[in-house]
């Protein structure tokens, strides 16, 4: 994907011209050390850059316009070495478009209990200049991250990593064109929304396109990259021994290539990073994108099955939040239960599209009937999947608002093999429990399709949910669950 290196962060330090010309030489030699340090952390993901120190509020308000102006640009860190009268900043920050984190640290971390003076003191007010720069922010009611302490502290750089990497999503989906091939599955309500709240809201901009678009797209692929995709699929996969005896059978898993080829050019060619299908809109196509959907959303596509493009949208969103990490991200879909007293699982899968990013075996090419659709048995990639912690979260428009619901989970060994059962799965006992997590996500109007993830994490998820205005609910990290009842049905009824 490359998504991450798209991006930069600025850093602007705020101090005043009160203190002296020998003061801010040093705020800005500390404000250099303090930008290596942090640039040359690994959880760092994105390239920081030091702007010019802001003294006055025409500096202040032209490095904001500046930023907004930057296509590069995701996001803006600001801390105040001195104190920096916050009514300087009132300028800037109302034009700001940008994601705002507030670094609330210090260059030393101890106190120099021996030496300190009064020079020392009034170069080194943090403590105090960032409560003035954190008032005007809260009295101009700006949403933004506040990070606390020492700029060498690994938790600090985590933290900062991961505001970044959200913020990378929020850019990334300001101006995210998501491909609808077909429309929605019928009579469903959850994978429906009102797309121009949604652009308005996210920046996604969703548009349908005809199955014959894609038809065309996939009978125009090339047969040397045809064979050249065979080849890679050989190479990267096991291929199931009824379909490497049987030519014939062999023709599925080649049509499944043509339609990868011809999906991602299709892609390509409208700049989309999400798309979705529907099984009931195939007109053109010999079989649903199975293999052809997995394998688009491993090298980065946000995908939604029935047409549900909230989904699509968050998936790619949590692709970007998740890129370089380890671990992968999937579309997924709650279908079963194993209600066993002392071992509550949900078991996670959907007719195909499973991304393998989350794979923990090497993935297998099976083909099996699909028994929906009234279409040829579709190829797919079966495999196990990774075990630990993780998370779903899904998308919701509720008419006057949308909210972004999140479940904490674990992902857990299958306790038996299921030979039967040709889709790659997933198994997770949600927190706090099966009962109160699906009590509390059936209140909130949580769908059954989500974007699972095993890389991707809470703080990333909030503070995407900060960037773009939206409630973040999240069941299972530890809060009273009576509480969070009784707040989602207080909000239904007002």
């Amino acid at each position: 994907m490359n998504s991450l290196k798209k991006y930069e962060f600025w850093l602007i330090v705020g101090s005043q011209h009160l203190y002296g010309p020998e003061t801010l030489a040093a705020v800005e030699r500390d404000a250099r050390t303090i930008t290596a340090g942090l640039a040359g952390d690994p959880r760092i993901p994105c390239r920081l850059i030091l702007k010019k120190t802001a003294t006055t509020s025409q500096d202040i308000l032209a490095l904001f316009r500046e930023a907004n102006s930057s296509p590069a640009c995701a996001g803006i860190i600001t801390w105040m070495h001195t104190f920096s009268p916050s009514k300087m900043w009132i300028a800037g920050f109302a034009a700001n478009r940008r994601p705002l984190l507030h670094l609330h640290t210090q260059f030393n971390r101890d106190i120099p209990w021996a030496s300190i003076d009064m020079d020392f003191m009034n170069l080194n007010q943090s403590a105090h200049g960032d409560r003035e720069h954190g008032f005007i922010q809260t009295r101009m009611k700006l949403a933004r991250k506040v990070v606390v302490g020492h700029w060498q502290n690994p938790a600090v750089a985590a933290k900062i990593g991961a505001w970044m990497r959200a913020a990378c999503a929020f850019a990334d989906g300001a101006e995210l064109p998501i491909v609808r091939f077909g429309d929605n599955m019928r009579d469903v309500a959850v994978t429906e929304g009102n797309k121009v709240s949604a652009q308005i809201q996210f920046g996604w901009s969703v548009s349908g396109y005809g199955l014959g678009e894609l038809a065309l797209a996939v009978r125009s692929a090339g047969a040397a990259d045809l064979r050249g995709l065979l080849a890679e699929y050989r190479e990267r996969y096991d291929i199931a021994p009824d379909l490497a005896a049987d030519p014939s059978r062999f023709a599925r898993v080649e049509e499944q290539a043509r339609i990868e080829l011809g999906m991602r050019a299709f892609l390509e060619s409208k700049g989309a990073g999400a798309f979705t299908t529907t099984f009931e809109d195939l007109e053109g196509l010999t079989q649903l994108p199975g293999l052809a959907s997995q394998r688009l959303m491993e090298s980065g596509y946000g995908f939604g099955a029935e047409g549900d493009w909230k989904t699509a949208a968050m998936v790619r969103a949590m692709k970007v939040m998740g890129e370089g990490l380890t671990g992968g991200t999937a579309f997924m879909e709650d279908y079963t239960y194993n209600f066993e007293p002392g071992n509550e699982l949900v078991m996670g899968a959907h007719m195909l599209e499973v991304c393998p990013s989350i794979a923990r075996t090497r993935p297998r090419i099976e083909v099996h009937p699909l028994g929906i659709g009234s279409k040829a048995d579709p190829a797919r990639l079966v495999f196990e999947t990774q075990t630990g912690p993780a998370l779903l979260a899904t998308m919701l428009d509720l008419g006057d608002r949308f909210r972004l619901l999140v479940n904490i989970v674990e992902s857990v060994e299958p306790p038996a093999p299921t030979p039967k059962l040709p889709v790659a799965k997933v198994l997770w006992k949600p927190k706090p429990s099966l009962e109160d997590a699906a009590r509390l996500w059936i209140l909130a109007g949580g769908a059954h399709h989500t974007g699972f993830s095993t890389q991707v994490t809470q703080e990333m998820l909030e503070d995407y949910a900060r960037m773009t205005g939206v409630e973040c609910i999240v069941i299972g990290d530890g809060r009273d669950t009576r509480s969070l009842e009784a707040a989602l049905e207080r909000s239904m009824r007002f």
